[in-house]
């Protein structure tokens, strides 16, 4: 195990001797253990059998009084009906609630206050006895049960076979859930917005990209904006070859492309060379770089190297189109600005940290989409914090070159309040870094589809990764990847004390939702939104190599009449589902409208063929590649010692009021003048505010975390 600091073992010593971190009056803490009964009756429990009817208490849910088990008076209203023909008033509970009652044989007696996460953990933290399931944050669902108000349910998996199958198939979800180290204590069941799949993309215009890159002869306009004074630099190199993985057209097979800067040059250093030319003449350098730098390979569909399946666009490429884009107004939306790259909330800080993340895959750098804080690890397991890695800043310093060219939105900079629904309803931009269902349903409810106006997901950035096997490894890979959410279910301990029925059927809800059966009725809600076929069965489709069920007709009009399309709030809201467990998004991706399908199945075909590469939820031989457990067990004094450098959190805040410094590197420069900015700009995080001592504290976590393991 990793020894701690002389500072960080001092501090430590200091809290033991003043008592810090264990209760008021200098008393020890809780043993970490948290010893109950619950051991002796893992001992005596051998299948999960209970009463018919009985019943579980239940405070869970999602975030809010609309998504919770039962409906609450605002959506129910006067009564209900949904496409299963039933009518739900305020108080029944949800489909879905009310076929798991059916189901398992219990009843559910619904205690949710409508709080989020935390908050609902802490309305019942001193009443735990009055309930049987409690939804919270994975840290606090943690804490509570290592002070021993919530059941271990590692002491079960033996007879919850369903949820043993899943951990042993996912070791870093079951790294990501320990909370207890010395005994391999959980005490929740994790929650997955999807599993094992993309989460954030590139999204574009794409019908901008094809009127500015394609057809025969050159490009022309009767107006055009002079490009401005350019301040980014070449990302990729300016001569030689690289080859790059490709998906063919057909999207069943891959290919290798080479880009050659001895035929082309670098296209962003040949325009920074030119100096002011105009919109028109960028765009034909552009156009004839993609002729030279491919051989020719994408023909007059020159757009297909950044939105076609066989893409292969890089940062530099991107710079010169959005280069085009600002200085084309005219052409591409009739008014005298574009704005180029936005966030969905450019004035919301939790939306406005999309603009850091697409930094991360535009440059190769790794922690900017971590699954825990700012933490990845390197090729031999050590691990790494992006805050106080020089690449980040260098990464961030390249952004705001491109913000002071004007390639980034005037709100984003700015931080006044506009959405990608209205940078797209008005046509006023390009692009952002986003999730794919929320955004490609404004091509039914903003865009001219009939107009052939097009907002799609394209394929991830190549880039130079060093995953430290390779000194230059030009991929694609997303560190966007699902894992665990950081909430999830536990089961009050003093809730089901002496009382086995209750006990097991809290055991077997939470199994149950784990197996392929729960997994489609807690995503798709009952069988009566699920097409069917005449014999009763699903209809299905293939969906990343699994069949899934189809969703109804009905539940698929209802989807677009009471939630716009938006999939997730249907579920939430009407459905019941998605509040817990595994959410697949076999469901979400049929809402998609056929643009959203097709910017998805080009990604999806890129991953499956090994193109887009990506984190595994496996510790990977090349520990590079190991996905981040979304929580590890720090101790309480651990804890306090995290506290004393309380600004290294609220200055990288991702919460919607909060203030992060990677944001305000773009917008304003890293913050250190002058020359080795990146260097410097790392070395006061590192030093000054924390960061050493915080990454020494996640490390002894995660290798207690190892040490359990591999016993």
């Amino acid at each position: 195990m990793k020894r701690y600091s002389p500072f960080i073992a001092l501090m430590l010593a200091v809290s033991l001797l003043c008592g810090c971190g264990g209760d008021s009056g200098g008393n020890p803490p809780p043993p970490t253990a948290a010893p109950s009964d619950d051991a002796e009756k893992a001992e005596t429990l051998t299948e999960l059998n209970y009463a018919k009817g009985t019943v579980l208490r239940m405070a869970t849910g999602y975030n809010s009084p609309q998504t919770g088990l039962s409906f609450d008076a605002e959506t129910a209203g006067g009564g209900i009906t949904l496409a299963d023909g039933v009518t739900y008033y305020a108080g029944d509970l949800k489909p879905t609630w009310a076929e798991v009652e059916k189901r398992l044989n219990i009843t559910i007696e619904d205690k949710y206050q409508g709080n989020s996460a935390g908050r609902e953990l802490a309305y019942w933290s001193e009443r735990m006895s009055e309930i049987d399931l409690i939804s919270g944050s994975a840290d606090s669902l943690t804490k509570a049960g290592e002070a021993g108000k919530l059941v271990n349910i590692a002491e079960y998996l033996d007879i919850m076979p369903n949820f043993k199958a899943f951990l042993e198939d996912n070791p870093v979800v079951r790294l990501s859930i320990t909370g207890n180290t010395d005994i391999g204590a959980f005490y929740f069941a994790p929650y997955f917005d999807g599993i094992e799949d993309i989460e954030r993309m590139p999204l574009m215009r794409v019908d901008w990209v094809e009127k500015l890159l394609d057809g025969d002869g050159v490009f022309s306009a009767p107006e055009s904006k002079k490009i401005g004074e350019t301040y980014y630099r070449p990302y990729m190199p300016t001569s030689g070859k690289i080859m790059v993985d490709i998906v063919k057209p057909n999207g069943t097979d891959t290919d290798i492309l080479v880009k050659n800067y001895d035929a082309a040059g670098n296209i962003v250093q040949k325009m920074n060379a030119a100096g002011r030319i105009s919109g028109v003449f960028a765009v034909n350098m552009l156009r004839n770089y993609i002729d030279e730098a491919y051989g020719g390979y994408y023909g007059t569909k020159r757009s297909d190297l950044f939105v076609g399946q066989n893409a292969a666009w890089d940062a530099d490429e991107l710079v010169a189109l959005l280069r085009c884009v600002v200085a084309n107004p005219q052409t591409l939306n009739g008014t005298d600005s574009v704005q180029g790259i936005f966030t969905r909330e450019d004035g919301n800080n939790q939306r406005r940290c999309d603009m850091f993340r697409f930094a991360g895959q535009l440059f190769g750098v790794r922690g900017l989409e971590s699954r825990q804080g700012y933490l990845y690890l390197d090729s031999s397991g050590q691990l790494h914090d992006a805050r106080q890695e020089t690449s980040t800043y260098r990464a961030l310093d390249r952004m705001h070159d491109m913000a002071l060219e004007g390639l980034i939105s005037e709100s984003f900079i700015n931080g006044t309040e506009m959405t990608s629904a209205e940078m797209l309803e008005r046509d006023a931009g390009f692009m952002h870094y986003d999730f794919n269902q929320t955004q490609a349903v404004y091509n039914r409810t903003k865009l001219q589809a009939d107009e052939g106006e097009r907002y799609m997901v394209v394929m991830t950035p190549v880039a130079c990764w060093q995953d430290g096997t390779l000194r230059n490894k030009y991929i694609r890979f997303t560190e966007s990847w699902r894992s665990v959410k950081p909430t999830g279910w536990g089961i009050s301990a003093d809730g089901v004390a002496g009382n086995p029925d209750k006990l097991c059927a809290a055991l077997k809800l939470i199994d149950y939702a784990y197996g392929k059966e729960g997994t489609i009725l807690m995503s798709y809600g009952p069988d009566a939104f699920i097409k069917t076929n005449d014999d009763g069965s699903y209809a299905t489709f293939s969906f990343n190599g699994e069949e899934m069920p189809e969703i109804a007709e009905a539940a698929y009009a209802e989807l677009w009449e009471k939630s716009g399309g938006n999939y997730t709030d249907y579920a939430r809201r009407y459905l019941g589902s998605t509040l817990g467990f595994i959410k697949s998004q076999a469901f979400e991706y049929q809402c998609l409208d056929e643009i959203g399908k097709e910017g998805i199945d080009h990604i999806s075909a890129a991953i499956a063929l090994g193109v887009i590469w990506h984190p595994e939820l496996e510790l990977t031989e090349n520990r590079w590649y190991a996905s981040m457990p979304t929580v590890f067990p720090i101790t309480s004094r651990e804890t306090d010692l995290l506290r004393i450098h309380p600004e290294l959190e609220e200055s990288f805040s991702t919460s919607s009021g909060g203030q992060n410094l990677f944001v305000d590197a773009i917008v304003n420069g890293v913050g250190v003048a002058g020359t080795n900015a990146a260097e410097r700009s790392a070395a006061r995080v590192r030093d000054d505010m924390g960061c050493r001592e915080y990454l020494e504290i996640m490390q002894s976590a995660w290798d207690r975390l190892l040490g359990w393991h591999s016993r």
